[in-house]
């Protein structure tokens, strides 16, 4: 069975910033509820072919894994993925503007793949984890980033 999950949120921070902030491993830490670490495996900036490695919990787990980035489109859609452990995932990040003047962003995580061996019996629960997880990423993004951008906050 495969996992496909998709949020999305809408960001009071204009498109680029947003892009930029959410594209940088580095901060993935800091907005991502069950990332721990990130660290680069190539040099800094993102780009196609970089890889960084993450250290996660997930479901009481402790998850070491390494993702690669298969596209990028600065500003508009970044795509990476890992094929290692018995649920090789892609996680995709999307941005557009949004509203009438452009000055808040769209964005949109989805996460999917196909677990195999024992992973498979609780892909439905699985699912469902995943969803409250990325819910809670992109409101703390949200959080995080409309805070940064409030006039007389520096971040």
């Amino acid at each position: 069975m495969k996992v496909d999950v998709r949020t999305e949120t809408v960001i009071a921070v204009p498109c680029e910033r947003v892009a930029a902030y959410a594209a940088d491993p580095s901060h993935a830490p800091l907005w991502y509820v069950n990332i721990s670490s990130a660290e680069w495996q190539t040099p800094p900036p993102v780009g196609l072919g970089s890889r960084i490695a993450f250290v996660a919990r997930f479901l009481g787990r402790r998850l070491a894994y390494t993702y690669e980035i298969t596209t990028y489109e600065p500003g508009r859609r970044l795509v990476m993925r890992t094929s290692q452990g018995p649920f090789p995932m892609e996680t995709t990040y999307q941005w557009e503007p949004y509203g009438q003047t452009g000055d808040h962003t769209r964005m949109t995580l989805r996460n999917r793949g196909e677990p195999s061996g024992f992973a498979t019996l609780g892909a439905p629960f699985m699912a469902a984890a995943m969803r409250r997880a990325q819910s809670k990423d992109l409101a703390r993004l949200k959080a995080l980033l409309e805070q940064r951008d409030r006039p007389g906050l520096s971040g």
